[in-house]
């Protein structure tokens, strides 16, 4: 009997979906071409902020994600999927790439094209 219990736990927690992970980065992060080191004023600009497992962006049509996966895809490389519900839309998912350039500046890559990030104040 203790073997069939073990055995049935062991499958439910092998079949279980997975809870996605935390973002590789966190913190503001402001949208700036620049090459400079350190952290930026982000006042008037687009600002992405990565907090654990959720996403905000000032700019576009959605403002909250919520990570579904996060995927080592390289040195400082990771495939990110996160999900997202609006008012006329529900349980949507978006793919990107999001590549650490170093502590103070990070590239997302999606279909929509290249957005690169600077750290902020």
């Amino acid at each position: 009997m203790r073997k069939i219990i073990l055995t049935a736990m062991l499958t439910a927690a092998l079949t279980a979906p997975a809870l996605a992970g935390n973002y590789p980065v966190s913190g503001r992060w402001g949208e700036s071409a620049s090459s400079k080191k350190g952290a930026i004023d982000c006042t008037g600009l687009r600002v992405i902020t990565f907090n654990g497992d959720q996403r905000t962006d000032t700019a576009g049509g959605v403002r909250a994600y919520r990570n579904r996966s996060v995927t080592d895809d390289g040195p400082s490389q990771y495939r990110i999927v996160d999900e997202f519900t609006t008012g006329q839309i529900s349980d949507a998912h978006v793919t990107y790439t999001l590549r650490v350039v170093d502590s103070d500046h990070i590239v997302l890559q999606s279909p929509q094209g290249t957005l690169k990030l600077q750290r902020c104040k």
